[in-house]
């Protein structure tokens, strides 16, 4: 068994295609449109992923601008080299983390979070000594 991908819905492609590539790094892998069904599908690969990475879908249903997500829902966590350098980044793209950098519970890494135009939050850790 091999893990693919997460699909998250999203109420604006154009502001999540931004977020993530422009934001975070992450590169188009496909972007199809599904005229009969009203939907468009986009596949995300992180900055760092090898071919072989886990990817992340992004699914737009044409007309849809909000949805009602279940308290059951966590996070996505993303391993990255510097959280400083993450940061730095993405608030020249005009966002900052919601949270953070704060020391994970066991102690061994850095954790901050940043959520996504739809609120989706996302987990950046950093170890330490990396």
């Amino acid at each position: 068994m091999k893990y693919l991908h997460t699909m998250i819905r999203v109420t604006d492609l154009e502001k999540s295609l931004h977020f993530y590539t422009e934001g975070l790094g992450f590169t188009v892998v496909s972007k199809n449109e599904y005229p009969d069904g009203k939907f468009t599908l986009v596949f995300l690969r992180a900055p760092g992923d090898s071919g072989e990475g886990s990817l992340l879908e992004l699914t737009y249903n044409w007309g849809q601008d909000k949805y009602e997500r279940g308290d059951a829902y966590g996070h996505m966590a993303y391993l990255v080299d510097s959280i400083s350098d993450v940061q730095k980044k993405i608030q020249t793209k005009g966002y900052d983390l919601s949270w953070g950098p704060g020391a994970s519970p066991n102690g061994k890494s850095v954790l901050a979070f940043i959520d996504d135009p739809d609120g989706y939050e996302i987990e950046l850790i950093e170890r330490k000594g990396s």
